[in-house]
Protein backbone atom coordinates (compact mmCIF):
# COMPACT_ATOMS: atom_id res chain seq x y z
CA UNK A 1 0.00 0.00 0.00
CA UNK A 2 1.06 3.38 -1.31
CA UNK A 3 1.06 5.81 1.44
CA UNK A 4 -0.89 8.88 2.11
CA UNK A 5 0.90 11.58 4.01
CA UNK A 6 -0.76 15.09 3.19
CA UNK A 7 -3.93 16.40 2.77
CA UNK A 8 -3.77 17.70 -0.79
CA UNK A 9 -2.36 14.14 -2.05
CA UNK A 10 -6.10 12.72 -1.17
CA UNK A 11 -7.44 15.59 -3.01
CA UNK A 12 -5.72 15.06 -6.16
CA UNK A 13 -7.15 11.78 -6.22
CA UNK A 14 -10.81 12.61 -5.74
CA UNK A 15 -10.63 15.61 -8.54
CA UNK A 16 -8.89 12.87 -10.74
CA UNK A 17 -11.80 11.02 -10.12
CA UNK A 18 -9.70 7.47 -9.35
CA UNK A 19 -11.23 4.31 -8.13
CA UNK A 20 -9.15 3.00 -4.98
CA UNK A 21 -9.38 1.61 -1.35
CA UNK A 22 -8.30 3.70 1.15
CA UNK A 23 -7.20 2.17 4.39
CA UNK A 24 -6.93 4.64 7.43
CA UNK A 25 -5.62 3.69 10.65
CA UNK A 26 -4.04 5.38 13.67
CA UNK A 27 -1.40 4.91 16.44
CA UNK A 28 -1.34 2.56 18.77
CA UNK A 29 -4.36 0.83 17.25
CA UNK A 30 -4.79 -3.28 17.65
CA UNK A 31 -7.70 -3.65 15.84
CA UNK A 32 -5.59 -1.58 12.64
CA UNK A 33 -2.99 -3.56 12.74
CA UNK A 34 -4.82 -6.83 12.80
CA UNK A 35 -6.82 -5.96 9.84
CA UNK A 36 -4.12 -4.53 7.84
CA UNK A 37 -2.53 -7.91 6.73
CA UNK A 38 -5.73 -9.35 5.45
CA UNK A 39 -6.66 -5.70 3.31
CA UNK A 40 -2.63 -5.58 1.79
CA UNK A 41 -3.23 -9.16 1.02
CA UNK A 42 -6.24 -8.50 -1.68
CA UNK A 43 -4.07 -5.26 -3.14
CA UNK A 44 -2.27 -8.29 -5.57
CA UNK A 45 -5.92 -9.45 -6.44
CA UNK A 46 -7.48 -5.85 -7.99
CA UNK A 47 -6.03 -3.26 -10.30
CA UNK A 48 -7.02 -0.47 -8.28
CA UNK A 49 -4.60 1.10 -5.90
CA UNK A 50 -4.47 0.22 -2.47
CA UNK A 51 -3.27 3.76 0.14
CA UNK A 52 -2.66 4.10 3.25
CA UNK A 53 -3.07 6.79 5.76
CA UNK A 54 -2.75 7.21 9.40
CA UNK A 55 -4.70 9.80 10.91
CA UNK A 56 -2.16 10.63 13.95
CA UNK A 57 -0.04 12.32 11.66
CA UNK A 58 -2.79 13.64 9.16
CA UNK A 59 -5.13 14.98 11.47
CA UNK A 60 -7.41 16.86 8.58
CA UNK A 61 -8.13 14.14 6.62
CA UNK A 62 -10.18 12.80 9.70
CA UNK A 63 -11.85 15.87 9.56
CA UNK A 64 -12.24 16.16 6.00
CA UNK A 65 -13.70 12.10 5.82
CA UNK A 66 -16.15 12.46 9.23
CA UNK A 67 -13.83 9.76 10.68
CA UNK A 68 -14.18 9.22 13.65
CA UNK A 69 -12.99 5.83 14.48
CA UNK A 70 -9.77 3.39 13.31
CA UNK A 71 -9.71 1.68 11.55
CA UNK A 72 -11.70 2.60 8.51
CA UNK A 73 -12.04 0.73 5.11
CA UNK A 74 -12.88 2.76 2.40
CA UNK A 75 -13.92 2.77 -1.05
CA UNK A 76 -13.83 4.86 -4.03
CA UNK A 77 -15.19 4.83 -7.51
CA UNK A 78 -14.19 7.88 -9.68
CA UNK A 79 -13.66 9.71 -7.37
CA UNK A 80 -17.17 9.54 -5.14
CA UNK A 81 -17.12 7.54 -1.95
CA UNK A 82 -19.14 4.55 -2.60
CA UNK A 83 -18.52 2.01 0.46
CA UNK A 84 -17.30 2.41 4.38
CA UNK A 85 -16.16 -0.20 6.86
CA UNK A 86 -15.80 0.92 10.09
CA UNK A 87 -13.65 -0.74 13.13
CA UNK A 88 -14.70 -4.57 12.22
CA UNK A 89 -14.47 -5.22 8.96
CA UNK A 90 -16.19 -8.31 7.63
CA UNK A 91 -13.80 -9.42 4.96
CA UNK A 92 -15.87 -11.92 2.93
CA UNK A 93 -18.15 -8.37 2.22
CA UNK A 94 -15.39 -6.17 1.70
CA UNK A 95 -14.17 -8.75 -0.84
CA UNK A 96 -17.76 -8.65 -2.26
CA UNK A 97 -17.90 -4.93 -2.40
CA UNK A 98 -14.01 -5.01 -3.98
CA UNK A 99 -15.01 -7.20 -7.09
CA UNK A 100 -18.22 -5.02 -7.52
CA UNK A 101 -16.08 -1.92 -7.76
CA UNK A 102 -13.43 -3.83 -9.94
CA UNK A 103 -16.26 -5.40 -12.63
CA UNK A 104 -17.44 -1.75 -12.65
CA UNK A 105 -14.07 -0.03 -13.64
CA UNK A 106 -14.29 -2.98 -16.75
CA UNK A 107 -17.26 -2.02 -17.74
Amino acid sequence: MNSITKIHEYKEKIDQKESFLLFVKTDNCSVCEGLRPQVEHFEKEYSLPFYLANTAHLPELAGNLLLFTAPVVLLFCKGKEIHRFARFVPIEELRRKLDELEEGLHV
